[in-house]
């Protein structure tokens, strides 16, 4: 099947920064470890690149097909944090309003199970993603800590509940003897970025009720996991897209910088510092910056397809 415009289209605005699904997301600018803020990762470009929708009731969309777009359940989620850091940043209302609208969305739209339907789209058959619940949850919790709606809490444990449910009974996690694996695709080998935005999700949750059972334990469990795994997700020259051997683009690159950075403060392990400082030092790089994508191009043309 030969490569189409459509595809050379996406790959240029993912590469080049573009799509406004592929906006730089470094560190989040206002976050606190001892209670819930800002986000820990910067998605305040995901509004200010759609400036048009501030001033109406509209919520971003996204495009999967000609002339077909549906309201997109991580789009949402994570437009309506950007909002929310935008609101702590500037105190302007408008920004206040379209978090609010967003996380009553999330409420709204949540199915009875906790969970939401994202990617029924491309995957009827698995339309859930530990990546999705996450960052449902995160933005219900700062919804709660700012209306003290307990329905957004109680929808935040719903949400969570379902994310941590086993992926063989239709959850998004997977358990491997003490390995707790979350997955944005639940049937795909877990990507990197994904199982991050997940974990920010139980952080979240456990960081507002102050749990010290179960939920604190698969948080410890989870970040232990992912420890022991990081060397997987590592080459000489750049980091991995997922546990697939799959290239990261240059985007998910500086994602994957910004997210270890952040687990470092939340988390104080070293070793998210050391990655953090070894792969901006490669993205600083040309040659190992011209081999990642050199590789990520041709990964491209055989797949045929944006991850």
């Amino acid at each position: 099947m030969p490569i189409s415009l459509t595809h050379l289209r996406l790959w240029f605005k993912m590469l080049t920064g573009r799509s406004v699904l592929h906006v730089r997301q470094d560190l989040g600018k206002c976050f606190s470890t001892e209670e819930i803020k800002g986000y820990y990762n910067d998605m305040t470009e995901k509004v200010t690149r759609l400036p048009q929708l501030l001033q109406t009731n509209d919520l971003p969309t996204l495009c999967i097909s000609k002339g077909k777009r549906i309201e997109f359940p991580v789009g949402i989620f994570q437009y309506g944090l950007g909002a929310y850091d935008l609101y702590l940043t500037t105190g302007e209302d408008v920004y206040k309003k379209k978090f609010l609208q967003c996380a009553e969305w999330a409420y709204q739209h949540q199915e009875s199970s906790g969970a939401w339907n994202t990617f029924q789209h491309i995957y009827p058959k698995h339309p859930y993603g530990a990546m999705s619940q996450g960052e449902g949850v995160s933005l219900l919790i700062r919804g709660f800590t700012h209306e003290k709606k307990q329905e957004y809490l109680n929808a935040a444990q719903k949400g969570i509940d379902f994310m941590l449910r086993p992926i063989t009974d239709g959850g998004t996690t997977l358990y491997e003897g003490e390995d707790v694996i979350f997955r944005e695709y639940a049937h795909r080998p877990a990507v990197f970025n994904g199982w991050i935005f997940a974990w920010f999700g139980l952080y979240d949750y456990v960081l507002v009720t102050r749990d010290e059972g179960d939920y604190k334990t698969l948080l410890d469990r989870s970040c232990d996991t992912f420890l022991r795994r990081l060397p997987q997700l590592s080459t000489w020259y750049w980091s991995k897209y997922d546990f697939d051997g799959r290239i990261a683009s240059p985007f998910y690159h500086r994602l994957h910088i910004a997210q270890m950075q952040a687990l470092y403060q939340m988390t104080g392990a070293e070793e998210f510092g050391l990655y953090a400082e070894k792969w901006a030092k490669n993205a600083c790089n040309p040659l190992k910056k011209s081999i990642a994508f050199i590789y990520k191009v041709l990964q491209k043309i055989v797949e045929k397809k944006i991850p």
